[in-house]
């Protein structure tokens, strides 16, 4: 509780408004990229916020390269659904529920 997780990239931060490729969870910090471009090439970090410890630290960079034969794989479609069994929230509150799809 209380951590934000933010992404660098090429030591910018990554502004995701209104980006429908690109996601972070705030639930495990995970970054997601759909349909990557070239453009998208570079240095990947992970800084994660506590506004109770009032600190912020950065993971170490990740490179992200393209594959120059074009081939990244086959990987069997997976539907990933992480809730809890039931969910409770306060009248008029906003609730945010996760749900990702991978695969080729």
């Amino acid at each position: 509780p209380g951590l934000s997780y933010t992404w660098i990239f090429n030591n910018s931060t990554l502004d995701l408004r209104g980006d429908g490729r690109r996601f972070v969870s705030q639930a495990t910090g995970n970054l997601y990229l759909a349909k990557v471009e070239p453009w998208d090439v570079g240095n990947y970090t992970c800084a994660v916020s506590s506004s109770e410890a009032q600190r912020r630290v950065w993971g170490p960079p990740t490179a992200l390269t393209l594959r120059g034969d074009g081939v990244m794989g086959e990987y069997e479609p997976k539907i990933e659904v992480r809730f809890p069994e039931t969910t409770h929230a306060a009248k008029g509150s906003s609730v945010r529920l996760e749900c990702f799809a991978l695969g080729k």
